[in-house]
């Protein structure tokens, strides 16, 4: 007999063989024996998870004669015969190549007719997405009211393109990507079982290149067992699969974050040299990135996940903060995104791999660049300070007193934010705003937020309106970043505008700020109106408690500070104002 591929042989045969899905499977059992099977099903999930194999597994347990808790014998005729696809009353249809109305017509003419050898007849439909509109249309009656004993199992990788008139007429099992641990321990048994060798990180390799899908974790294992000669290495693996060495990437991400951009242009190189591609040279640096960061919080479960781990990646791990480490993927992830529409994949690595180096200074690495605690230089340290202190107490006892040191100059508050705000742009909201602006923003801010983008939301969930006129929009930001972010983003602006335009007819041009420059603004502004015309301006988002802060001070006159109050009740009311005596 000609050699069949590893995904052809070991293809699951019962519902207990399916790997990682056990949720389904069981589901599936129960509604078997306990014979509450609908008419009508839909497997959904990635390649390789299992669908078509859990459909053939279905139709034969729900045929079968001799089924024992749901499960089929595969002796009988019936399971024999589906097994090998020669049973007339189990078929299976490829959408793909069958997408038209005149194949999906004549499969419900066919419908009509009773099983001739099996109990039920059971149509599987693979990649239903690629039906037509018209095809589906021609489905739509059969799947609502289909002829007795007749099964539709529907599969598909897409279940967003199929329609919500299809999906409501089945019922829908979600097959997840299985898991990495799952899928070694599936590779080891059929090695085992057909008397082959291998290294178990080679099955690890094998098991993240397939992500989550058996079907290309065997096909994978077909590739290295030819390569090594029904040998299945780590090295073999790596060849295969094109992924890199841990030594690899242990000193990459080792230079890059030591700033050494020269050593990590250099480790790439030869990285690249070697054939590895760019997608899978990104992809195998920001998995070793999110191994990082496991490891420091949960070093037993990434083992486990992983197998072996090496030396140089446990220090690594030791001597990176987390935020170094958000700062490596993100960095990783956009470069990502940029190789997929350029020819010129090794620009962008390059470009990358400098930035790496270059982004340590701004992220503090953990324990002092690295430095134990309990390392040499740290105990010195410490005895030399406790020795000074035993000195000073001794001078004491002696009648020296300590020398006062000299008081320290104030020292001048450094503007450590690099957004520009818009002041004028901000007095002006001021000199024109109202509480029943800010108010009605306020009402409708959560609204307004759903209908943002999911970026957009994200920006603006740390943020909060804290003054509006009846043409501005004063909004406070929690952090600088995403308050230049959104100073520049004119689709963020106009989506803000818009929304606000249909909610409450209110159509602001927006001023952005930083939360922390808020309260200075408002009091300079607050200072400067009264010099000018002794008149409190209209910042109606001020709660009681900020109205009794900027209350003027007990060395400035009581006529002044009572003027400053009855104009305020003039102009707010009672209720807004509570007067403090001291």
């Amino acid at each position: 007999m000609a050699y069949q591929a590893l995904y052809r042989v070991w293809r699951s045969q019962r519902f207990d063989d399916i790997v990682g899905q056990k949720a389904v499977t069981q589901t599936l059992k129960n509604a078997i024996m306990q014979q509450k099977t609908s008419h009508a099903y839909l497997f959904t999930g990635p390649r390789g998870t299992g669908k078509t194999s859990a459909a053939k597994i279905f139709a034969k347990a729900i045929n079968c004669k001799n089924s024992v808790d749901g499960e089929p014998c595969n002796e009988c005729a019936i399971c024999k015969g589906i097994t090998e696809g020669r049973l007339n009353d189990v078929i299976e249809i490829d959408a793909a190549s069958n997408n038209g109305v005149e194949e999906i017509r004549d499969i419900r003419d066919k419908a009509k007719y009773a099983p001739t050898q099996a109990e039920y007849k059971v149509y599987i439909v693979d990649e239903v997405h690629m039906l037509s509109t018209g095809a589906f249309n021609a489905l739509l009656k059969t799947l609502e009211e289909p002829p007795k004993n007749v099964i539709f199992i529907l599969a598909t990788t897409e279940p967003h393109k199929i329609p919500l008139t299809i999906i409501s007429r089945t019922q829908r099992f979600d097959f997840k990507r299985i898991g990495t641990q799952d899928i070694v321990e599936h590779l080891a048994h059929i090695l085992k079982e057909i008397g082959l060798t291998y290294e178990e990180q080679a099955l690890y390799t094998i098991a993240r290149a397939a992500e989550g899908g058996m079907r290309d974790a065997l096909s994978i294992l077909d590739q290295t067992i030819s390569f090594g000669d029904d040998e299945v290495t780590l090295d073999n693996a790596l060849q295969v699969t094109g992924s890199l060495t841990f030594e690899m990437m242990d000193n990459y991400i080792a230079a890059c974050v030591s700033g050494k951009a020269e050593t990590g242009l250099e480790v790439m190189e030869s990285i690249l040299g070697a054939g590895t591609e760019a997608s899978r040279f990104l992809e195998d640096i920001l998995l070793y990135c999110r191994d990082l960061l496991m490891y420091q919080q949960a070093p037993k479960l990434l083992e486990s996940k992983t197998g072996t781990i090496t030396e140089q990646f446990k220090e690594l791990s030791q001597q990176i903060a987390p935020e170094r480490i958000y700062q490596l993927i993100q960095i990783l992830s956009d470069t990502q995104n940029d190789i997929r529409f350029t020819n010129h994949a090794a620009v962008y690595l390059e470009v990358a791999t400098v930035k790496l180096a270059q982004s340590s200074g701004s992220v503090k690495v953990a324990q002092a660049a690295g430095i134990p605690e309990n390392s040499p230089d740290v105990s010195e340290l410490k005895a030399e300070i406790q020795q000074l202190r035993q000195e000073l107490e001794e001078l004491k006892k002696n009648g020296v007193a300590a020398v006062e040191p000299a008081k320290a100059a104030p020292r001048q508050p450094t503007n450590r934010t690099a957004v520009k705000i818009p002041t004028e742009r901000v007095y002006q909201v001021l000199r024109e705003a109202t509480r029943d602006n800010l108010l009605k923003v306020k009402e409708v801010w959560e609204d307004m937020l759903q209908m943002m983008s999911v970026t957009q939301r994200a920006m603006l969930k740390a943020s909060e309106p804290v003054a509006g006129s009846p043409t501005s929009l004063v909004i406070a930001f929690d952090y600088e970043i995403v308050c230049t972010r959104a100073t520049g983003d004119d689709e963020l602006q106009l989506a803000v505008h818009n929304n606000l335009s249909r909610l409450i007819d209110y159509a602001p041009q927006i001023v952005c700020i930083t939360r922390d420059s808020w309260p200075g603004l408002r009091q300079t502004f607050l200072q400067q109106h009264k010099a000018e015309d002794n008149t409190p301006p209209a910042i109606d988002e001020i709660t009681e408690e900020e109205e009794i802060q900027l209350v003027p001070d007990e060395n400035q006159n009581s006529s002044g500070e009572q003027q400053l109050v009855d104009e305020a009740v003039a102009r707010f009311g009672e209720e807004l104002v509570e007067v403090v005596n001291d």
